[in-house]
């Protein structure tokens, strides 16, 4: 285990620009560099790396961390062989740091099994390349589907003989210990005897995003319908097939660069389109579309084409998992490819080009194909269409983009024939559902996430063409979601900074928004984290943020720190100076607290509104009480919004 201070030492001796530049031809602009960014195909340089911040972020793909980040990300390691890379490249000596027993026993475990899995899948190689049954029946396999030898080996592709004990003697010159190999499903036991798991099957090696081997898949070759065409390794502390992608370790690069992922079914599905050149593409493998496949996904970008077969029975059933995608905020459409082919098949009778140009031509939104194709079942069923529509309903009420919900509540309801404001309504009242429903579940009254526009159609007004920001609660809770970041941001950039005399900026928001809850959770995060370093006497800078093994948090430090502008040199050699914002910090800080304040306050005002109309539509005679409180809280909250309005200068219409 690696020591904090030499982790804090590596980061703090790492010159981001020397690091990045080394890979990045880098250009000065202003304080900063800029180039093109390496994890995405670009022309126009968008990659922006700040000397003085540590930090890089690309303003393109949205790629962004320290310098440290930069090395896993580019290279693909893991934390601590990153923190080793750098200090060696900046001879700094590591002196690891002990670890409990159980943690090292837990560790030394988990590399057991991975290096183990990885001598095994050398063996199915061997077993394939180099002995007459593999080369007969396994490679005899491959050849005819296609699949060329620098694939086969690419993919650690294999063959398990039908006769263990060439398993088992493998086993033996290795120092393999056999409880190890039936921990990893390798060897089974029974009848007080040791059986091969996999047996004159072809060997698909499946690896995690770092390349390693975690587990395996084998095919039969056998005509024998009794036997399963695929049988996978049981899951094991490195294998949870709820969380891998086949084909993850060699696709993520190219989907990173192309911002896309292809998303097929099956194994040979992903061999035969990265044989032809197409690399942005992973399978699920067999099962269902989990959130953690689609979150692997999302790391390297938030667009996914999934590719489908004709069968249109297969196609109804893979919907409803589908829908998890949608939940991710992630941009899916669809691709149906004509009957009988599949990816495989239909890439090797087309080719390369002509089958991308399919694939562009076809792809379809996903919402609206799932709209059509279950449109051509109902026929004129009034039941059927009902259901139908309160499918739909569920399928848009996942996707958390105001914006892009609207689109689809107005394309859906001309493809169903039904009146846009039904399905307006449906969706708000399964919105409203699902939000109560969280809260109760997290036990929290934490406001729902609802943009302008589900605020005027949840309370039944009328959506106004150009609202107001000043007007009487116009102003909407996204406008608070933002000036939440912009208190995050002026926290990490000014918190430090006295305020007033031996008060940190970071002391006086923290204190002044403390019965104020943050409406996004990582943000929360965040305030939870100052308050506690402040009870500790410390106050928290940006670099704390910039460089904390939170990714997320790190992340959003740095988005909200970076501008893809600068100033240019030349302007200062022309007498034109530029204010320095720091310099009225001061005024800047107070405003943006009031314009929180006032946000706030309006937000609590619709919801007093909102549940004195509650309980006087309840008709219960112990509401009387519980409404005049309301009241009382109204006119303290109005009271509050002059005087907030008043301070920022604002016009109460």
């Amino acid at each position: 285990m690696i020591p904090e201070q030499t982790i804090q030492q590596v980061i703090d001796t790492a010159r981001i620009e020397e690091v990045v530049g080394e890979v990045v031809h880098l250009k000065k602009r202003g304080v900063n560099f800029i180039g093109n960014c390496p994890f995405h195909d670009e022309r126009t340089p968008s990659f922006t790396v700040s000397p003085v911040k540590g930090i890089y972020k690309c303003f393109g793909c949205g790629a962004a961390g320290n310098v440290v980040r930069f090395v896993m990300e580019h290279d693909q390691l893991t934390y601590p062989d990153a923190i080793r890379r750098l200090a060696n490249k900046y001879n700094i000596e590591i002196a690891e740091i002990a670890v409990s027993p159980e943690v090292k026993a837990e560790q030394q475990q988990r590399e057991s099994l991975v290096i183990v899995n990885q001598l095994v899948a050398e063996y199915f190689e061997q077993q394939l390349f180099e002995t007459d049954e593999g080369r007969s029946i396994g490679l005899g396999y491959f050849k005819e589907r296609g699949l060329r030898e620098d694939i086969i080996r690419r993919f650690q592709l294999g063959f398990a003989p039908d006769s263990p004990q060439s398993l088992l003697q493998f086993a033996q010159t290795k120092g393999i210990n056999p409880q190890t190999l039936e921990q990893l499903g390798i060897i089974v036991q029974k009848d007080d005897r040791q059986w091969a798991f996999f047996r004159k099957r072809v060997q698909f090696a499946i690896h995690n995003p770092q390349a390693k081997v975690v587990a395996f898949a084998g095919r039969t070759l056998s005509s024998d319908k009794k036997q399963a065409k695929y049988i996978n390794s049981p899951e094991t502390e490195i294998y949870h097939k709820s969380k891998v992608l086949y084909g993850i370790h060699l696709a993520k690069k190219s989907i990173a660069q192309l911002n896309e992922c292809y998303l097929v079914e099956g194994y040979t599905d992903v061999l035969s389109l990265v044989q032809n050149g197409i690399e942005n593409v992973v399978a699920s493998a067999g099962t269902a579309l989990t959130v953690e496949q689609i979150r692997l996904i999302k790391r390297y970008t938030p667009n996914i084409t999934i590719l489908y077969d004709g069968d249109a029975a297969g196609i109804k059933a893979a919907l409803r998992g589908i829908d998890l995608v949608l939940e991710e905020d992630m941009n899916l459409k669809v691709v149906l490819l004509p009957e009988p082919e599949d990816p495989d098949s239909y890439i090797r009778k087309i080719g390369k080009t002509d089958f991308e140009q399919y694939l562009r031509k076809n792809a379809k939104d996903f919402v609206l194909f799932k709209t059509q194709l279950l449109l051509k079942d109902i026929g004129d069923d009034p039941i059927a269409r009902a259901t139908l529509v309160r499918d739909i309903v569920t399928t848009i009420t996942l996707i958390p983009d105001s914006i892009k919900r609207q689109i689809y509540v107005q394309k859906c309801a001309q493809l169903l024939l039904i009146d846009e404001q039904i399905l307006i309504n449906e969706v708000n009242k399964a919105r409203l559902k699902n939000l109560k429903q969280q809260q109760k579940n997290a036990g929290t009254e934490t406001a729902p996430d609802l943009s302008p526009e589900e605020i005027q159609y949840l309370t039944q007004q009328k959506p106004t063409a150009n609202p107001n920001p000043n007007a009487n609660y116009q102003e909407s809770l996204n406008g608070m979601k933002l000036c939440e970041r912009e208190m995050i941001r002026v926290l990490l950039e000014y918190g430090t900074y006295e305020i007033m005399e031996e008060i940190p900026v970071a002391a006086y928001l923290i204190h002044e928004t403390q019965d104020i809850p943050y409406i996004t959770p990582l943000h929360n995060e965040i305030i939870a984290i100052y308050t506690e370093q402040l009870e500790r006497g410390i106050i928290p800078d940006s670099d704390f943020f910039i460089n904390s093994s939170n990714e997320p948090i790190a992340t959003l430090a740095i988005d909200v720190l970076t501008t893809p502008y600068a100033v240019s040199e030349n302007w200062e050699k022309r007498d034109i100076f530029v204010t320095d914002k720091r310099s009225k910090f001061k005024k800047d800080v107070l405003n943006l607290l009031n314009r929180f304040k006032l946000y706030f306050v309006m937000k609590r005002l619709k919801e007093l509104v909102q549940d004195m109309q509650n309980l006087q539509n309840g008709n219960e005679t112990e509401s009387a009480d519980q409404i005049m409180d309301l009241q009382v809280q109204f006119m303290q909250y109005t009271q509050r919004k002059l005087e907030l309005c008043a301070a920022l200068r604002l016009v109460i219409r």
